[in-house]
């Protein structure tokens, strides 16, 4: 049993998992995560195959990276149980020790003086062991590897709440129009465009977000793998789509409305007569002979956009094609086609504020413990009649004070 936990708490077993772990997220850094099956058939051919067998596509929420994290944590968590109870326990003994040390440097009655008040000098805290005067300070120093340690685990664990923990949601937002969360957050779209000025694809969003407490952030722009982050909020321009655009006039009262329409839709005054709205196609071609095919998709805007409608009057339903500024009649309703709108699908992740502001707070940890280590080395000297002796885990940096202190002062050194 001793073995086991031995090698669940060695260094090298901590390195293995850190090299899995940063094999893992350069795959999922490579391979797009989360898409269709089809998607990986369509541009990873045969390969796709061990992707979705081996999970690469999903990696962050395999079975096997989770268990590498739950080992990680296991290791840091021995290793950090190890570090501080041989710390706590060796708190007493390290004086002692440091008391039966040999002299390694002796020195006159001076240079004994000058060491004791060299040491008050810069906060040595003295301590008597039968006769012989022990100094230290920087005992926190001790304390760095462990605070290392844990906060290295600390790390890991708030960062999987913050990868395994948020909240997604996928949401269509047309531009003037605002997209409401659970907590009252809003998110306004002002504008979206799938081309830039040059015609150069862009899938570009501009965003405000209002959070519950009233904090507003400035507009801001998002396009693909560019989010935007507010708050507890991130928001993704994750997908687009084009809609139709129909502005409808009573004839008999002369109002109108305007109708954002992104599926089959009746518009109707008694249910039967009417416009049925069937879809808008980005563009068309016309054969030599004269037949028109619409095109069905594109990747760019719609240049040359067509409506397909159903023209339902006196019990007869009529297939038409319509262009946009073209208008129709029928049901007591005239029906003026528009220009398609375009509009982002949003991705918008929620993460719990307390994992943000634990995870921050563990990386502070980090810089303490770093800080502690490489600049709060533990300082102990014992002193008696005849010279000094320097103790602690690193004694290089106060043995190189005390050498160019006391060089006049010493009468021999001993090894």
């Amino acid at each position: 049993m001793k073995k086991v936990l031995h090698f669940f708490r060695s260094m090298r077993f901590g390195i293995l998992l850190l090299i899995l772990i940063a094999l893992c997220s350069v795959a999922g850094s490579l391979i797009p995560q989360d898409k269709a099956v089809s998607w990986y058939a369509q541009n990873y051919g045969s390969f796709h195959g061990v992707i979705l067998m081996l999970r690469l596509h999903r990696i962050f929420e395999s079975w096997y990276f989770i268990l590498l994290l739950v080992l990680l944590c296991l290791n840091l968590t021995l290793c950090s149980l190890v570090r501080i109870v041989n710390v706590v326990q060796d708190r007493n003994r390290i004086v002692q020790r440091t008391a039966k040390m040999k002299d390694q440097v002796c020195l006159n009655s001076e240079g004994t003086a000058r060491l004791r008040q060299y040491l008050t000098e810069i906060r040595c805290r003295g301590e008597d062991c039968d006769g012989v005067w022990v100094y230290r300070k920087n005992s926190v120093g001790r304390y760095g590897s462990f605070i290392i340690h844990l906060s290295i685990l600390l790390i890991v664990i708030f960062g999987a709440g913050a990868l395994y923990l948020p909240v997604v949601v996928d949401r269509s937002c047309f531009p003037g129009e605002s997209v409401h969360m659970e907590d009252g957050t809003e998110i306004a779209v002002d504008s979206f465009h799938i081309e830039d000025a040059t015609g150069r694809l862009d899938y570009s969003s501009r965003i405000r977000v209002r959070l519950s407490d009233g904090r507003t952030s400035d507009w801001a722009d998002i396009r693909v793998n560019h989010p935007f982050s507010f708050g507890s909020y991130k928001i993704y321009q994750q997908t687009y789509g084009t809609a139709g655009s129909v502005t409808v006039t009573n004839l008999a009262t002369g109002g109108s409305d305007d109708f954002i329409l992104t599926e089959t839709t009746l518009l109707s005054l008694d249910g039967a007569n009417g416009l049925w709205y069937e879809a808008v196609y980005p563009g068309y071609v016309v054969d030599p002979g004269g037949r028109m095919t619409l095109i069905t998709s594109t990747s760019g805007r719609y240049e040359d956009p067509v409506y397909e409608v159903l023209l339902a009057e006196n019990g007869s339903v009529s297939p038409m094609l319509a262009f946009p500024e073209e208008e129709l009649e029928a049901g007591g309703l005239r029906f003026h086609f528009n220009a398609p709108v375009e509009y982002p699908g949003l991705r918008v992740k929620h993460t719990p504020t307390v994992i943000n502001a634990l995870l921050i707070a563990a990386f502070v940890l980090l810089i303490l413990g770093l800080y502690i280590s490489f600049f709060m080395p533990p300082v102990l000297v014992k002193v008696d009649g005849q010279g000094y002796a320097v103790g602690g885990p690193k004694p290089e940096g106060i043995r190189i004070e005390l050498d160019e202190l006391l060089q006049d002062c010493r009468l021999e050194d001993h090894e």
